[in-house]
């Protein structure tokens, strides 16, 4: 009998505490999280607590009904299986009679998640039968299946630890998830507690007719079936079923899921972050931290309509070496886990195939010369294996010398790698047998995309371009992301330029998406409260736009000004902010002098100045005024969420703080302005002018730091006096371009 582990003190739910069991437990052991005393180790007890922490916000399950959308969200490659079997597990510990995966859109994705479920419950080497496993169920047995498992858990003189969990494995698609409604409507479900997990709940799960339904001014909550599309339409009809579920969506890529109206039915409630363990190596680790891994194929080995390639381009030769020699050294040095070199060229299939016979001649042409007596074309490439060699020393220190990973090994690599296309082509996407062949390249496209693992994928070859530059499909493809901190230095990432550039901006794009959900995920808080915006840069969107029901809009802030146009919005707010302002002055006081300019400038034209600290200035200042008018309010709380973030990882940080037209701190006159036929300041900055010297309000800044002009002005014509508003200037490096929803 393995320990039970009590868990104290998670989250805010005081109703709601999980029991971590047995089937918890010895899932974590069998998987290797453990010390030698059998007690689970650090990365046990952080996936324990993850665990944990994602039942608590699911339906308490002595509770008659419930109904939730959650979505728990890691990295690309980082162990989301990982987590939903552990959660299976502690469903099974907490009395959960019914879980279902929907595991994916293709039979081999559906395969991979069920042998990996069956795997990690050891369910084939057991015999206690505490699993009932149907994968894609239809059959009259397995009606009668299902309906004698229920019976166990309703019986009250049945032992409940003899209770069986249905473990249900579906695909997402229409005809099956049809025949589970079909097969499940017909029970009685009342009591049921049900975990529902989708996996890649962004892909095929939404409403792909959202877009449609906004054009024809169609309210969200007034679709009807006919109206939305038939995979959301199914997905739906499996949760109506249920009196209590909780339907949780498991992604790397959440901007479908997060960007849906918030009144969608698979809009999430609430949110989980997934932490990678310390060997995983994702966006930061390639794109960061270690630029020596990426290379850039060049423009004129980027196949395309109008400039097909006719020849194996010289970049892909140079991504060969690199892998080949990974592959002997990893050999030579008993790794026994594999290496492979994954292919993307394109989606077409005819792509897939050129480029497979292309690596197939290339090995079948080196193998010769190896063992050839041709000593001038031999020493040719042993040269240009060289400068490989040369390459992969930058970033593995251990490597073995150039004479002994070039001798006989090479050639047996070359042989006995396994280059196989993966797509249907043939009829059926081939399935990998790892455990046969030590060195593996795969050629193919969208089937090695979202869900394909690739077991030891050390260098990966992708000359095909961004496209209509959604983040979510982009990131999908980066297979190279994973558990790689033992070997990285063997990784090598071969793209363009223009999808090198992507990477790095969706980099910082992730990154700001969980540091903006960091907070919902700490305290339970409730998704409708998440603003719907994120840093994006422009060559960029965030997903298929077909599934999104709001508009979406762009903000791009940095080296230029920002500046409140109507302050006098809310009169309530037009005191409260003075007084904000002046209780801050007054903090500073003793920092400000007049500022440096031409001795014939205006009283008008000379101003204070202060240096102060820039997260002093966010808390007191900017993060405490309100100003209601739309456009204002959403592009000021933007603007104050780059700052947040920018103070967050810079706290020393000053900005520049000037009173305009102000002789002192107590001794500040208003300016005077007006407002134009929208109701807004036109214009804010006075102009330069020769006769005083004067630059001009916009030149009134430190070009490097962020700089902060407070203005007191009356608008003319109007009633409203001493009305205090900023404007910020924002710096090159501070830039960003953001995306929000409307």
């Amino acid at each position: 009998m393995s320990e039970i582990i009590e868990i104290q003190n998670q989250g805010s739910n005081d109703d709601w505490q999980p029991f971590v069991g047995e089937e918890t437990n010895e899932l974590l052991i069998s998987k290797g999280f453990i010390n030698s005393d059998r007690s689970l180790n650090t990365g046990g007890e952080r996936i324990l607590d993850e665990t944990y922490r994602i039942m608590q916000v699911c339906g308490n399950p002595n509770d008659e009904t419930n109904n939730e959308t959650g979505i728990v969200i890691g990295y690309v490659q980082s162990g989301k299986t990982l987590s939903f079997t552990t959660l299976t597990a502690l469903a099974r510990d907490n009395n959960y009679q019914i879980v279902i995966v929907i595991a994916g859109v293709s039979t081999n994705l559906v395969n991979q998640s069920t042998q990996r479920l069956t795997e990690d419950l050891r369910l084939n080497t057991r015999f206690d039968r505490k699993w009932t496993l149907l994968q894609n169920p239809n059959s009259n047995q397995e009606v009668e299946t299902i309906e004698t498992t229920l019976a166990q858990w309703a019986d009250p003189t049945f032992p409940q630890d003899r209770c069986r969990t249905l473990l249900i494995t579906v695909m997402k698609n229409t005809s099956h998830l049809n025949n589970l409604v079909n097969i499940i409507s017909g029970q009685n479900l009342a009591g049921v507690p049900t975990l529902i997990i989708d996996d890649e709940g962004d892909q095929a799960s939404l409403n792909t007719r959202a877009r449609w339904a906004a054009r024809q001014n169609i309210d969200i909550e007034s679709l009807t079936e006919n109206q939305v599309s038939t995979i959301y339409r199914r997905i739906n009809a499996l949760r109506n079923i249920f009196p209590h579920h909780t339907f949780l969506q498991y992604t790397a890529t959440p901007q479908a899921n997060l960007f849906i109206n918030i009144m969608d039915r698979l809009s999430p409630n609430f949110i989980k972050l997934l932490t990678p363990g310390s060997d995983y190596t994702g966006g930061i680790d390639f794109f960061r931290n270690n630029p020596n891994l990426i290379s850039e194929i060049p423009p004129n080995e980027i196949p395309n309509t109008n400039s097909p390639l006719f020849e194996i381009p010289e970049s892909l030769k140079s991504a060969m070496r690199i892998f080949f020699l990974g592959v002997v050294a990893g050999e030579m040095q008993n790794n026994h886990r594999n290496r492979t070199m994954l292919v993307h060229p394109s989606r077409l299939q005819g792509d897939h195939n050129e480029f497979t016979n292309w690596i197939r001649n290339t090995c079948n042409s080196w193998q010769r010369l190896l063992a050839g007596n041709d000593n001038e074309d031999k020493r040719e490439l042993l040269d240009e294996f060289k400068t490989s060699f040369n390459q992969l020393r930058m970033t593995v220190s251990d490597l073995p010398n150039f004479e002994t990973l070039t001798a006989n090994n090479l050639i047996h690599a070359l042989r006995y790698t396994q280059i196989v296309e993966v797509n249907s082509r043939n009829g059926v996407t081939p399935q990998i047998p790892w455990n046969d062949f030590y060195s593996w390249i795969l050629v193919g496209g969208q089937s090695m995309d979202r869900g394909f693992t690739v077991e030891g994928l050390t260098v990966t070859y992708m000359p095909r371009n961004i496209g209509t530059g959604n983040v979510d499909t982009i990131q999908q493809r980066a297979r190279f992301y994973g558990y790689k901190r033992a070997y990285l230095g063997f990784c090598r990432v071969f793209l363009d330029q223009v999808t090198i550039d992507a990477y790095n901006f969706i980099v910082e794009h992730e990154e700001d998406v969980r540091n903006r959900l960091l907070e919902f995920h700490l305290n339970d808080r409730h998704l409708n409260d998440f603003d719907r915006v994120a840093v994006l840069n422009q060559m960029l969107n965030l997903t298929r736009r077909n599934i999104i029901y709001d508009d979406l809009d762009r903000d791009t802030f940095g080296n230029d000004w920002f500046r409140i146009r109507a302050p006098h919005d809310t009169v309530d707010y037009i005191d409260q902010n003075r007084q904000i302002a002046f209780d801050f002055i007054n903090s500073c006081e003793g920092l400000f002098n007049e500022d440096a300019g031409d001795n014939r400038r205006t009283i008008e034209q000379r101003n204070l100045v202060a240096r102060v600290s820039l997260k002093n200035c966010l808390d007191n200042l900017l993060l405490k005024m309100k100003f209601t008018r739309e456009t204002d309010s959403v592009s000021f709380s933007l603007l104050r969420s780059i700052i947040k973030q920018y103070t967050d990882e810079n706290p020393d940080e000053d900005c520049i703080l000037y009173l305009m037209s102000a002789n002192s701190t107590r001794n500040w006159h208003s300016g005077i302005r007006k407002l134009d036929r929208n109701d807004e300041i036109n214009p804010l900055f006075q102009g330069s002018n020769q006769n005083t010297g004067y630059l001009g309000a916009r030149e009134i800044k430190e070009e490097s730091l962020v700089s902060i002009q407070l203005y007191l002005l009356d608008f003319r014509n109007t009633d409203y006096v001493n009305v205090l508003l900023p404007a910020i200037w924002i710096p090159e490096h501070l830039s960003a371009d953001l995306i929000r929803q409307i």
